[in-house]
């Protein structure tokens, strides 16, 4: 476990806890974003028999047992949990209960960017995995919510001389396949998929966010009530298009898989019957 703590996940209950209630407002795009990330099942020959769901928020496992596969719901709220239906239990990604290999398919759709500790996250899945096993996850990468953070940002620096972190840091695409390989994932792979959601009402934006469970749960946030007029200076100020206000969503969509023996392996390095030189200058034989 990291000793750096970036995120309070006591606030990450609490607002999860809320949004149980009223996720149902946002389905539409939790559902664009998870059948986005679970096409990538389509793309695989592989029959998954048990699955786990990491905080779907009653969106994927459902949609993982409509394929026949048994599939057991976890999220750090009991009560976001309850949403996916039996079998379900609340269970802290930073610390998961689960035996190794249990799972053949995890998903993790908008679930792991208020872990702490993401790499050691990412090991507990890996290691929940049986050999061979399929991990998928989504997640909010650079880029998204550039839009608010920016207005943010700049109305806060003008109405108090300062700024603090109201949106949540999320971590670059690059990076995103070095963590699953830090963790020990086969054949990583990691690219984006961006969703552009309009709004009418720049208002409406926050009230999605909360809505959704996703409300500021950074440690060092301002738990100062904020100045009256900082909102709604900076949603007035949100850009537009076509006369509306864009929030965008850039998720990071990350596949991988426990290692197993089938599995093809890099060559060692030197390893190589014949140089690049050689592949170059070969005459053509057609």
């Amino acid at each position: 476990m990291t000793d750096m703590l970036v995120f309070d996940r006591a606030a990450v209950r609490r607002h999860r806890d809320r949004a149980a209630a009223t996720v149902g407002s946002v389905s539409d795009i939790l559902e664009d974003a998870a059948e986005r990330l679970l096409d990538r099942l389509d793309d695989t020959t592989r029959t998954f028999t048990r699955a786990l769901d990491v905080g779907g928020r009653g969106i994927v496992a459902p949609r993982l047992r409509a394929r026949g596969i048994e599939t057991l719901a976890c999220d750090l709220s009991p009560r976001m949990a309850a949403r996916a239906g039996a079998p379900a239990v609340a269970a802290d990604e930073e610390f998961l209960p689960f035996a190794p290999a249990s799972f053949d398919l995890i998903v993790a759709n908008l679930s792991l960017h208020w872990v702490n500790d993401l790499p050691g996250a990412l090991i507990q899945l890996r290691q929940a995995l049986r050999p061979d096993g399929f991990f998928l996850a989504s997640l909010p990468a650079l880029g998204t919510l550039a839009e608010l953070r920016a207005a943010l940002t700049e109305a806060e620096s003008e109405i108090a001389g300062g700024a603090s972190p109201r949106v949540s840091p999320f971590p670059d695409l690059r990076d995103c396949a070095g963590l699953l390989q830090r963790a020990g994932f086969a054949l990583p792979v990691a690219d984006v998929d961006e969703i552009t959601v309009l709004y009418a009402d720049p208002f409406a934006l926050p009230r999605d966010l909360r809505a959704a469970g996703e409300a500021n749960a950074v440690a060092l946030r301002d738990r100062r009530i904020p100045p009256r007029a900082l909102f709604a200076h900076a949603l007035a100020h949100l850009p537009q298009r076509d006369g509306r206000y864009p929030a965008t969503l850039r998720l990071a969509m990350l596949t991988g898989w426990a290692p197993g023996p089938g599995q093809p392996k890099p060559l060692k390095p030197g390893s190589a019957t014949a140089s690049l030189a050689e592949a170059l200058t070969k005459p053509d034989q057609t």
